[in-house]
């Protein structure tokens, strides 16, 4: 990881990144924090320990005169850190009813504390400033893993439930463009192009080094693919015709019954879409979202192009200056009609494996578990989505998921 850290400008950043936290999980009853929809899937209040833990664990243990708020703590809210020793299982989570919602609040109220004092009073070395940005990013990681996962809780109840109310969409985009610009291709030319994060600012560990890769010429799409386009998809037998589908895909597809994006669902001759503000008509302007990497794959190679490899991505980003779509706004929890911003409103599949850049070391020490550990058989997203807080996203971020996941704010940009 890269870090720059300033200690009162990282107080601020710290305790806004825990008031955000508890922002978007205050409207969560006790019963909503508990269960565990799917075994990706956590619990909301497993979030809201873990990323408290990870402060207490990685960096409060080892100040002088610090006293663990719970030894238990660290076998329930371990996530993957082998090297910190035993951790309850994953797909177990929501069985685990006690210590509660309350109890997990003064958790985090006793980590905001501790925490903040040492900060304040100065008694962090350049090492441990650096675990608390880390853990802050970490901690915006959850935020957004919070919202997909309460996402498909609320998505599986028989009516629906609302998270966040907010108003149809002709009134919502009022004064703003209701309809998504024209799709074209960008010309991006070949040659020696530099990939990665270098310099000052956050990164992650797997964000680096900064190296050369030389790309053919290509063309990028200007915008992601909209709802309205993967409807023609859908309408052309998209789903049943085994030409564009991989292999791996293919099978999914049999096995699943999939026929639409997740969270669609066909009512009265009508497409809709369960969203965090409960079940609305599909827009089709908006830029489709729950799509696994092999529907974003056949999805191109129907339309005639391909899904932009992560070099492609970034180098387009790079030069069209990384525009802004929507990010986290808490009360929208949705994303935009479609634009020309390369980052936003939804994570983009791309074409790469999730591998090292030439070079790569994992962090030393425990958290060097963060990343390089899950170098397989998973594929990259770039980007951003409309639950990424912001400060959270940059061009060089590689986010990775396997390649059947459908619960991510997933949606792809043509390539050719």
């Amino acid at each position: 990881m890269s870090i720059s850290v300033d200690q009162s400008a990282l107080t601020t950043r710290f305790l806004d990144t825990r008031g955000l936290t508890d922002r978007l999980t205050a409207a969560l009853s006790p019963e909503d924090q508990t269960p565990q929809s799917m075994p990706d899937a956590s619990p909301t209040k497993w979030h809201r320990a873990h990323v408290s833990w990870f402060f207490e664990e990685f960096i409060l243990r080892d100040l002088p005169g610090y006293t663990v708020y719970d030894e238990s703590f660290r076998y329930l809210f371990n996530s993957y850190y082998e090297s910190v020793g035993a951790r309850h299982p994953r797909p177990q989570r929501g069985l685990i009813t006690r210590p509660g919602v309350e109890e997990i609040t003064r958790y985090r109220e006793y980590i905001d504390a501790a925490l903040a004092q040492a900060l304040t009073e100065g008694r962090l070395d350049e090492t441990a400033m650096g675990l608390v940005e880390l853990g802050c990013h970490h901690e915006q990681q959850h935020q957004e893993l919070v919202l997909m996962d309460i996402k498909h809780l609320l998505s599986i109840h028989p009516f629906g439930p609302v998270y966040v109310e907010r108003a149809p969409e002709s009134r919502e985009f009022s004064g703003s463009p209701m309809s998504a610009p024209a799709l074209r291709w960008q010309v991006m030319p070949g040659g020696l192009v530099e990939i990665g994060a270098d310099g000052p600012g956050f990164s992650y560990d797997n964000e680096g080094p900064r190296h050369t890769v030389y790309l053919q010429e290509y063309e990028i799409a200007n915008r992601q693919v909209t709802n309205g386009e993967w409807l023609e998809f859908m309408a052309d037998d998209g789903y049943r015709r085994s030409e564009f589908w991989l292999s791996d895909g293919w099978a999914t597809v049999q096995e699943t019954g999939w026929d639409a994006p997740g969270y669609w669902s066909h009512d009265d001759g009508t497409w809709t879409t369960f969203t965090l503000s409960g079940r609305r008509p599909i827009v089709a302007d908006e830029p489709v979202v729950h799509v696994s990497f092999y529907e974003a794959d056949a999805y191109a190679r129907w339309a005639g192009a391909r899904l932009p490899t992560e070099f492609e991505w970034e180098n387009a980003a790079a030069v069209t200056g990384g525009r802004r779509g929507g990010l986290l706004d808490p009360l929208r929890c949705h994303p935009s009609i479609a634009s020309e911003a390369m980052v936003g409103d939804v994570w983009e599949w791309t074409s790469s494996a999730y591998l090292p850049y030439p070079g790569f070391v994992p962090a030393n020490g425990a958290v060097g578990e963060y990343n390089g550990k899950f170098m397989s058989d998973q594929h990259v997203l770039r980007g951003a989505s409309a639950l990424t807080p912001p400060g959270h996203e940059r061009i060089t971020y590689r986010n990775f998921f396997p390649a059947p996941s459908r619960w991510v704010f997933s949606g792809l940009r043509l390539a050719r």
